[in-house]
């Protein structure tokens, strides 16, 4: 090798030393950023002639493991979906008390069955038929309510999707747009390496709304579909489409039309759809099984609580003065309005003398136009029997024979299992997701001490360059000086 070529050699390789220092900078820097992969350098030899020449700079590396994000992002999306339903029937179970203890519904027809019990004994007392009144209706109160909040987490899941089908709508355009600037400059600079790394953080995010699958294509574009096999990028992003709906109300379903589901240029990928496209998890799919089912279902159960105590109530064994067909202590201000009964519970005017009935009518009958003896404690003790009747239920989650009290602390019962099947689902996901966000940034991510160490090789080549470029320059100047 002449010295020349020498000189050469070493010039270069202090270039190429000089451009992984600023690899290892970066990738230092960048140790706890979301979603940056590490970089290496690549350098091929330089061959002139025949002869070496020293080194020049290949490009920049990224250290991908596309088996391992694919699996990280699957278990993202159920995660996502396990995180919705959780934190959804965390708050459901606190609202409804998932026991006895914690149920104000079960408080409230307690109270109120204590009340008839006191109401039996001294029939002639105001007081205690006022007490009544109050108890009955602090009963439906809790009805009402409690149906509103079911009515309002429904009406609040289909806002959400509206949502995240906006967000995920804007985070494919986004990965068009990166497409569009990676298949227009050289895919071996630190400019491309940060593309890839900001296009893949916008497929992590989509991949939390509903799974993914990718697929390479030229000048390192890609198009992204649904795990089913929908594109939601060709070249072009489509549009996801759904329709938010202003009230979702009680028998308000997608089944009967009159609530929105999710599509994509015709094709419908609804979660819970029988259809081939139907998103099988993501958050997408927690809000559609909220908002689709397991709302509804909360929803037909507290319904059938509430049509429960209409129905015992309205016995015409229990109160002679009141004519057959005719309302009983409870009813339904719109029976024909079918689903929500719970939310339109109330307590017979009749009785209630803020709403100009009277309390007396609870000892003498709802048909009484007159009071009756004070002493006659017959249909008070009927009433108060009717809450220890066995009444026939069958609908999911509720079927045998209830008393009032066996069925209304059901339904702390079926949210407290609810609560914790989902913290189950929530918590072994959880673990998976961690490994395999581990086990990811093992493979792809940096590691301090590696890059530590590579310094160390870096500046150890630096010196040897440096050194070489010495002594050649020594060598110059005795030339020189002969």
């Amino acid at each position: 090798m002449s010295i020349t070529a020498a000189l050469l050699s070493a010039r270069s390789g202090l270039t190429a030393v000089g451009a992984r220092a600023d690899i290892v900078a970066t990738n230092v820097a960048n140790a706890s950023t979301p979603g940056y992969v590490r970089r290496s350098l690549t350098v091929n030899e330089i061959l002139l002639g025949g002869e070496t020449a020293g080194v020049q700079i290949g490009g920049v590396e990224r250290s991908t493991n596309e088996r391992l994000t694919v699996e990280r992002q699957r278990l993202g999306s159920d995660l996502a979906q396990a995180e919705v339903l959780s934190s959804t029937w965390a708050a459901l179970s606190q609202r409804v008390g998932d026991d006895i203890d914690n149920s104000m519904l079960f408080q409230h027809l307690t109270g109120l069955e204590e009340a008839f019990q006191n109401a039996v004994q001294s029939p002639e007392s105001t007081t205690l038929a006022n007490e009544v009144v109050l108890k009955a209706n602090n009963l439906v109160d809790e009805f009402n309510n409690l149906s509103a909040v079911i009515t309002q987490e429904r009406q609040r899941a289909d806002q959400d999707i509206k949502e995240t089908v906006d967000r995920l709508n804007a985070a494919l355009l986004k990965v068009e747009k990166l497409n569009e600037s990676i298949s227009g400059v050289d895919r071996t600079t630190s400019h491309a390496a940060a593309l890839f790394d900001e296009r893949g953080r916008v497929l992590d995010e989509i991949s939390e709304y509903l799974p993914i699958q990718t697929f390479p294509r030229d000048s390192g574009t890609i198009d992204v579909l649904t795990a089913e096999g929908v594109y939601l990028l060709g070249g072009t992003a489509q549009t996801v489409e759904f329709t938010p709906t202003s009230t979702v109300a009680p028998g308000v379903t997608l089944a009967n039309g009159n609530l929105s589901g999710l599509s994509v240029d015709g094709l419908d990928i609804t979660p819970g759809a029988v259809t081939f496209g139907a998103v099988s998890s993501g958050s997408l799919a927690g809000l559609f099984a909220l908002r689709d089912s397991d709302l509804p279902e909360l929803e037909m159960q507290l319904d059938t609580m509430a049509q429960d105590l209409i129905n015992r109530f309205s016995d015409p064994t229990l109160d002679p003065t009141n004519p057959v067909g005719s309302p009983g202590l409870f009813l339904d201000t719109n029976a024909a309005a079918g689903e929500g009964v719970a939310g339109r519970l109330q307590l017979n005017a009749l009785v209630d003398p803020d709403r100009g009935g009277a309390v007396w009518r609870l000892r003498d009958g709802l048909g009484a136009v007159t009071q009756g003896p004070p002493g006659n404690n017959t249909i008070l003790t009927n009433l108060s029997g009717a809450f220890s009747t066995v009444q026939s239920i069958n609908v999911p989650g509720l079927q045998g024979g209830f008393t009032a009290r066996d069925l209304v602390a059901q339904l702390g019962t079926l949210a407290g299992q609810k609560r914790i099947q989902n913290e189950s689902v929530l918590t072994s996901v959880q673990v998976q997701f961690d490994a395999a966000q581990r086990v990811e940034a093992e493979k792809t991510g940096v590691d301090i001490e590696t890059e530590m160490q590579d310094l160390i090789i870096i500046e150890q080549a630096y010196a040897a360059n440096a050194r070489v470029i010495e002594v050649v320059n020594q060598l110059i100047q005795e030339l020189i000086e002969l």
